[in-house]
């Protein structure tokens, strides 16, 4: 089991430790790569997996599953907000918005195979568009549904659910051009989030420390209810484990930064949840591989 573990989490980790070395030693500004992969890598690892993956009743659950894994962990950290005195804006989005795209893609595909791609997929398309919208609104006072529909990875899901469910055949060459697009998407992922971790600064560990001991305590609960009530098969509920108990995604810090809401605060729940992850993950996947 040891070495199985070992060997998927290897070439993630691997991948962010050159990241973190190409952002020690280079310096770069990931920012405009960061925009690159958002607006045109992952949109197309979106297509490309949603326009070929089976949608019908079947994807039901997961969807079920994907939505209490998200929200859940809000709704607990609203009494562990007003009990602690902590911001429920600042505090409660890591919670909820993990890092389903950086980290998970490559985590499932190297666990569970290509097979598990288009489930990744999924999952961080439903986390990503909850995080512009529902995301968006508990932190700004303004109409966030006007972004949504000018996002490149929401303009992406949805061509290619309307083509998935109306039976339409996708162009040969275009689906490969685009497949091969979104190949790019997972690796820039992996290094951007070991050159962020550069960022990281030992005022703001305890802040880390805890916002990782709630993101297990809040994802160990929406788990437990997806286990009890959502009937899902083996490799989707290992996958659930990973993705209800996952570290904060970048993108919660960037918003913070963007609204003026506690951002070096945020950014210590992200970066030292990232770090982490290098302990939690080891033990969640064993724990997964178990069931």
């Amino acid at each position: 089991m040891f070495e199985q573990v070992v060997g998927i989490l290897f070439p993630v980790f691997a991948l962010v430790l050159v990241g973190f070395s190409v952002g020690k030693w280079l310096k770069p500004d990931f920012r405009p790569i960061n925009r690159i992969n958002m607006d045109t890598f992952t949109p197309a690892l979106v297509f490309s997996s949603l326009v070929s993956m089976p949608l019908d009743f079947e994807q039901v659950p997961l969807l079920s599953a994907s939505l209490v894994a998200v929200l859940l962990p809000g709704l607990v950290m609203i009494p562990i907000c007003r009990l602690s005195g902590l911001s429920f804006k600042a505090w409660a989005p890591p919670h909820m918005f993990r890092n389903s795209g950086n980290l998970a893609i490559p985590l499932f595909t190297y666990t569970f195979g290509d097979g598990a791609l288009a489930s990744a997929v999924l999952l961080f398309v439903v986390s990503a568009c909850i995080h512009i919208s529902l995301g968006l609104a508990l932190l700004s006072e303004g109409n966030p549904f006007k972004q949504i529909i000018k996002m490149p990875i929401f303009l992406a899901a949805s061509a290619a659910l309307l083509l998935n469910l109306s039976g339409t055949q996708v162009w040969s060459p275009l689906y490969e051009a685009t497949a091969l697009l979104g190949q790019a998407a997972v690796p820039v992922m992996l290094l951007s989030l070991g050159a962020q971790m550069c960022n990281m600064r030992l005022s703001g560990l305890k802040i880390g420390v805890l916002c990782t001991l709630q993101s297990l305590f809040t994802g160990a609960l929406a788990f437990a209810a997806i286990y009890w009530f959502i009937p899902l098969p083996t490799m989707q509920l290992q996958m659930m484990v990973l993705f209800t108990m996952l570290p904060p995604a970048v993108m919660n810090y960037l918003f913070a930064e963007r609204l003026h809401i506690e951002p070096a605060k945020v950014a210590s729940m992200v970066l030292f949840g990232n770090f982490f992850s290098i302990l939690t993950l080891p033990l969640l996947l064993s724990f997964a591989l178990s069931l």
